[in-house]
């Protein structure tokens, strides 16, 4: 228990930085009517994503395969199977960011391959994380000095401090695309603009002040 006047505040700070990982979707795709085939092709063209990622070597921090789905297709009306489809998904996560887009579009280019992001973030050991905590407290610190000056008092100590949140906006990337004007122009180039990541953090604070002077 606290004897004498509290002022309670809260502190937050805003950081924008720079990326430090990057990570997006290669999904490879299949349809036939025979099952076989089907499963077939698309052993094929995961094993060929497979070749180009891992001719990355360490350019390549993590990749993980997800959802494998291979599904029959059958008429609006019946049981009756028309095709197969099937589909599977690796998603991959770089820190370099210099050949990204050469890497997105060589798999791109591939047969029945799709590619999705790249969707920007922080490491979640970042030192913005931190840097944005310590920001927040300072926040709070100046607020509570504010008050109490305003009062004529001074703030003495801190009686509570709670983390009032956190959060980390990942966003996706602009892209550029610019294809050549014919077979001799050479490769297509692909720009990515890696987007600033907005890192906010808050703290609830509560500080004991000298009794104020209100006369």
């Amino acid at each position: 228990m606290v004897d004498g006047p509290v002022v309670a505040v809260r502190g937050e700070a805003y950081r924008e930085v720079a990326p430090e990982l990057a990570r997006f979707a290669v999904t490879a795709r299949a349809r036939d009517r025979d099952r076989e085939a089907t499963l077939t092709r698309l052993a094929e063209r995961a094993a060929a994503v497979r070749v180009l990622l891992d001719g990355e070597g360490p350019g390549i921090d993590r990749r993980e395969t997800g959802e494998l789905q291979v599904r029959p297709e059958t008429r609006r009306s019946g049981e009756r199977v028309v095709a197969y489809s099937g589909s599977v998904t690796t998603t991959v996560t770089v820190s370099d960011f210099t050949a990204l887009g050469e890497l997105m579009l060589r798999l791109a280019d591939q047969d029945q391959i799709e590619v999705a992001g790249p969707w920007w973030s922080l490491r979640p050991d970042s030192p913005a994380h931190r840097e944005a905590r310590h920001a927040a407290l300072a926040d709070a610190l100046l607020r509570a000095r504010e008050y109490a000056e305003a009062l004529g008092a001074r703030v003495t100590a801190l009686i509570e401090l709670a983390d009032a949140g956190a959060a980390e906006q990942p966003m996706m990337s602009r892209m550029a695309y610019a294809m050549g004007d014919g077979a001799e122009s050479g490769p297509p180039e692909l720009e990515l603009d890696p987007q600033p990541q907005t890192v906010h953090a808050a703290v609830q604070a509560r500080f004991a002040i000298s009794e104020p002077v209100l006369g």
